[in-house]
Order: C-alpha cells, then sequence, then structure tokens
C-alpha cells in the first residue's frame, strides 16, 4: 500500500511567485477598462486613443522582436503584413460598430458587457499553456476560445457606444491588441527573463491601483483586496488543504492490459 503517491508538495512562496501572472492579467483588462469608462466620460479623445494604439503597437512588437529566438526578414515582414490586414479590416468595420447596437438600451449594454468580462476572466488561461511560439497557437481549449471571444464582443459593445467612427476604430484596436496580443507578449517576456516578468507584474499592479483610486476609493480597495486574495491567501489555503490529501494506492487497483501480438 503507497499513500499519497501521486501528491505534490508545493512551496508557500513559489505558489506566492506562480500567482503573480494572475494578478498581472487581472490588472491588463483593470487598466482596458479604465481606458473604456474615461473614453465614454470623453476624457479620451481620439488622438488621445490613437497615439495609446501607436504606444502599444510597437511596444508589443518591438518585444516580440527582441524575444525571439530567431529573428529574420521573413518573421518581420509576417508581422507586418499580418498587422496591416488586422487594423485595415477594423477600419473598414468600424462604421458597422459604430451602429451595431443602436436600438439596444445604454443599461443592457453595461450589463452584458460587465458579464462578458467576468466570464472572460473566470475561462482565461492564465498558464499560457496555449502559447507556442510568437504569433503561433497550441491546441488553443473551448474555453479558452470562448474567453478570447467574451472580450472581443464586450470590446464592440463598448465602441457602438462612441459618439464618432474614430472613436470606435482607436477604441476596438486598442482592446483587441491587448485581449489577443497582451498574453503572448507577457508569456514571451516571461520566457525571456523572470525578473523582467515580476518587475513588469509589479508596475502594473501600482499602475492599476492608482488608476483605479483616482476613478473610485471603494473600487481601489475591492481591488487590493482582490489582489491580496490571489497573491496571499490563495496560495497560502492551497498549502495548507495538502495536508488533508488522502491518497491510496496498491495492488487492488485496476489492471493494466498489455497484448502483445506476434505473428
Amino acid at each position: 500500500m503507497i499513500m499519497n503517491a501521486n501528491v505534490v508538495k508545493r512551496d508557500l512562496p513559489k505558489v506566492m511567485i506562480d500567482s503573480v501572472s494572475i494578478s498581472q492579467y487581472l490588472c491588463i483588462v483593470a487598466l482596458v477598462v479604465l481606458v473604456w469608462v474615461y473614453t465614454l466620460k470623453s476624457t479620451l479623445n481620439e488622438d488621445s486613443l490613437l497615439l495609446l494604439d501607436i504606444s502599444l503597437l510597437v511596444s508589443g512588437f518591438s518585444i516580440l522582436l527582441l524575444t525571439a529566438e530567431m529573428l529574420s526578414i521573413t518573421l518581420l515582414l509576417n508581422y507586418l503584413l499580418k498587422i496591416s490586414f488586422f487594423i485595415t479590416g477594423l477600419y473598414l468595420l468600424s462604421p458597422i460598430y459604430h451602429t451595431l447596437t443602436r436600438s439596444i438600451s445604454s443599461d443592457t449594454i453595461w450589463a452584458l458587457t460587465a458579464s462578458l468580462i467576468i466570464l472572460h476572466l473566470f475561462l482565461h488561461d492564465y498558464s499560457g499553456s496555449t502559447v507556442k511560439a510568437p504569433g503561433t497557437l497550441e491546441n488553443p481549449t473551448i474555453t479558452s476560445n470562448i474567453s478570447l471571444n467574451a472580450s472581443i464582443v464586450a470590446s464592440v459593445l463598448i465602441a457602438s457606444r462612441l459618439p464618432s467612427r474614430l472613436h470606435v476604430f482607436a477604441i476596438v484596436l486598442f482592446s483587441l491588441q491587448v485581449f489577443l496580443f497582451a498574453p503572448l507578449v507577457t508569456y514571451c517576456i516571461r520566457k525571456y527573463s523572470f525578473r523582467l516578468h515580476l518587475f513588469l507584474s509589479f508596475s502594473l499592479m501600482s499602475l492599476t491601483v492608482v488608476g483605479v483610486y483616482n476613478l473610485h476609493n471603494m473600487l481601489c480597495i475591492l481591488l487590493i483586496v482582490i489582489l491580496g486574495v490571489v497573491n496571499v491567501l490563495g496560495p497560502y489555503w492551497l498549502i495548507r488543504i495538502q495536508e488533508y490529501k488522502f491518497e491510496i494506492n496498491g495492488p487492488w487497483d485496476e489492471a493494466k492490459l498489455c497484448f502483445n501480438i506476434t505473428e
């Protein structure tokens, strides 16, 4: 009889460090929501949004190139071609997005957007296991696809409430850059340098807390509580429940049949 043969013994500091990836993405989504709110309040205009889009595009593109294991002209041209098609398609579709929800009330749009963002966070793949290499995905699961689609629909719903087509194009481009490429960029950074990954994560946390505090004090407290649960309470609870793990393996387990067919 063997007890707890397959139980993985976890270390609290390591679990806390691993949970930083979850907090990092939570802060990324919170920053996206902040940009949505400030855009709806007309605090951010079209020029500011376009400047933000260009900054994110250049920085993300540079990170992918710098962290790529094999940098070539073919890879560079492939990136540029895909980005060009991506931006052109969004610009052509922006008039449709602008009038997509004209007959739907704003309260319905806010409730549906909030539900989709929660669904996106709940089903998102925080391990980055579907990321194989820059620009490719490996074995995407149904839940990760649902999560991505939920974030795209939420972005379109928010964009449909903006006053101009340029606003729509800028905010959809910003949202899709984050939701589509942020997991890939953060994965490349973590693979390239774990210290840089931690620095980026804590910087995003600080920036998000300050941004949410400027928006609403109670929301800032809620965010701090969530980050504390994810980074401290959650790992501690995971380590504690390992004591109650009880698994028994022995000779009474089901036998594995092996057929040796010889001619």
